[in-house]
């Protein structure tokens, strides 16, 4: 069956993002191709080197980043469900997750001890990648607002091993207020904001369908309500990761604009293992901080990924 082409305001969207012919062809062309078997090894329940052994005998299995032997790519192509009915998964040594998505974790960096609040954690895929980092210690509030998404990211913590969470129902900017409220901070914060998921066109065709430009507005403003009442429950010297699966400025960069020029925080700069474009400085007739540059743009293109965006934000003085 065909995929379905992308409608023609999103077609005309993303020639203005990436400007260069050449570029949208090959951008164009990607996303009409299924994303690569990237997993991620789980150190909660076994290390790098014995996971690497162990699916090695079964599968042609690489390591492309050597600073991040947790990030596995199988080379190969795999029966449908393969990779999810391997008794290696079963028992939650490895998390089937896409490269991009992996990135907002390595750009927060959250340490063994500290308090981090994953404020969109469902399906679990970044919170269990902070508890790895973690390793088990501190303590992590895992957030989402719906409770079939609770159920999902409940039963992953369990499957690998996850002892240092607590699963909370609530929405988001409510929650983040409430802590607030009650002098509640955290170390690190993960945001990674319901978006329009422009980037995840290669494992989901009914993106192509479902896009529609006043939703990537109104999702627009619910982001800008997240971030602000996620400032409110950061340590000072505490770091957010803001993150979405979507290429559209207003999610973005006019989110991280808003959170500059109301909130004492600055941008930070910050390296990852996968080819990076820098943020845009303008869209649509407004114009951002400079700053902004400092955010990461991941296309398909450049790494043979999904799309993805990363920005992370360091508050400097406490939140009135």
């Amino acid at each position: 069956m065909a995929r379905p082409e992308m409608k023609p305001v999103f077609e005309e969207r993303m020639k203005r993002l990436l400007t260069d012919k050449d570029d949208f062809a090959k951008y164009n062309s990607i996303i009409h191709i299924k994303p690569l078997n990237y997993i991620r090894c789980n150190p909660l329940k076994i290390s790098c080197d014995e996971l690497f052994k162990r699916l090695s005998e079964r599968w042609n299995v690489i390591q492309p980043f050597p600073k991040y032997p947790e990030i596995m790519l199988v080379e190969q192509e795999l029966l449908p469900g393969e990779l999810g009915n391997a008794i290696e998964h079963l028992l939650g040594y490895y998390y089937i997750q896409e490269v991009c998505s992996m990135m907002s974790v390595i750009a927060l960096e959250p340490k063994p001890g500290e308090k981090v609040f994953d404020i969109c954690a469902s399906p679990g895929s970044k919170t269990t990648q902070i508890a790895a980092c973690m390793q088990n210690t501190g303590t992590i509030i895992a957030n989402d607002v719906k409770l079939d998404r609770l159920k999902i990211l409940a039963a992953n913590l369990e499957r690998c091993g996850v002892m240092n969470s607590i699963s909370i129902r609530n929405d988001g900017v409510g929650l983040c207020s409430r802590l607030a409220e009650k002098g509640f901070k955290f170390d690190k914060i993960l945001l990674d904001a319901p978006c329009s998921g422009e980037g995840t066109l290669r494992s989901s065709a009914k993106t192509f369908l479902m896009w529609n430009e006043k939703v990537v507005h109104k999702l627009s403003r619910e982001q800008k309500k997240l971030i602000a009442n996620a400032l409110g429950c950061l340590k000072v010297g505490g770091v957010l990761v803001y993150s979405t699966c979507t290429h559209s400025p207003e999610e973005n960069e006019s989110v991280v604009n808003f959170a500059l020029k109301n909130f004492p925080v600055s941008l930070e700069k910050f390296e990852l293992p996968l080819k990076c474009r820098p943020g845009v400085t303008s869209w649509d007739g407004e114009e951002y901080s400079s700053e902004v540059v400092k955010c990461c743009r991941i296309y398909p293109q450049d790494n043979d990924s999904e799309g993805f965006f990363v920005a992370k934000i360091k508050l400097l003085e406490e939140v009135k």
